[in-house]
């Protein structure tokens, strides 16, 4: 056989051989997407409630675009008014800290964010609190006059990982009442 027969032969026939092994290994072993374990706690219908400190009013668009995108992408649901919904996400930001990490010439030049969030959710399992904690470091520069642009940034920063944690947290307690629901 030659080369370039040997080749053809490999891309054509091995390629596709391995992507439906590879699938078949994934299905096989049970995988179901994060979308699947949440379906479990959340209904389709979904409302949104935001309460922020009023230090910084200017997160509350910020948090409820952020939920929003996440009820309709990762969630696979809608975002309706409270009257029309099954379930609800009440999500109270009480505002942030900041901690100087470093310093250069008397001025801060690294901090940390720090704040909490607390979700209460009325889900199919039935009320549901969790207060989440995250933290998230930036750097200022000495004399910045975009100081406040830079702290609010890091502040969504914080809240994204701190939306990302409720997703995973909800994910978990879908898949656990599945396995629950089995037992």
């Amino acid at each position: 056989m030659s080369r370039g027969t040997k080749d053809f032969f490999q891309k054509s026939i091995l390629m596709p051989l391995f992507a439906i092994l590879s699938m078949l290994l994934i299905s096989g072993c049970g995988y179901k997407p994060s979308t699947q374990a949440i379906k479990n706690s959340f209904s389709e219908n979904v409302s949104i409630e935001v309460i922020v400190d009023r230090v910084e009013p200017e997160n509350a668009p910020f948090i409820k675009d952020e939920m929003n995108r996440m009820i309709y992408t990762r969630f696979k649901g809608r975002v309706v008014p409270k009257a029309m919904a099954q379930n609800h996400i009440r999500i109270t930001y009480d505002g942030s800290t900041f901690t100087p990490l470093s310093y250069e010439d008397g001025y801060v030049t690294r901090y940390q964010v720090n704040l909490n969030v607390k979700f209460e959710m009325v889900t199919k399992q039935g009320k549901e609190s969790k207060t989440i904690h995250t933290i998230d470091e930036a750097d200022i520069h000495a004399s910045s006059l975009d100081a406040s642009t830079l702290r609010i940034e890091a502040i969504r920063r914080a809240l994204a990982k701190a939306l990302d944690e409720f997703l995973a947290y909800v994910s978990a307690k879908g898949t656990y009442s599945t396995k629950d629901s089995k037992d």
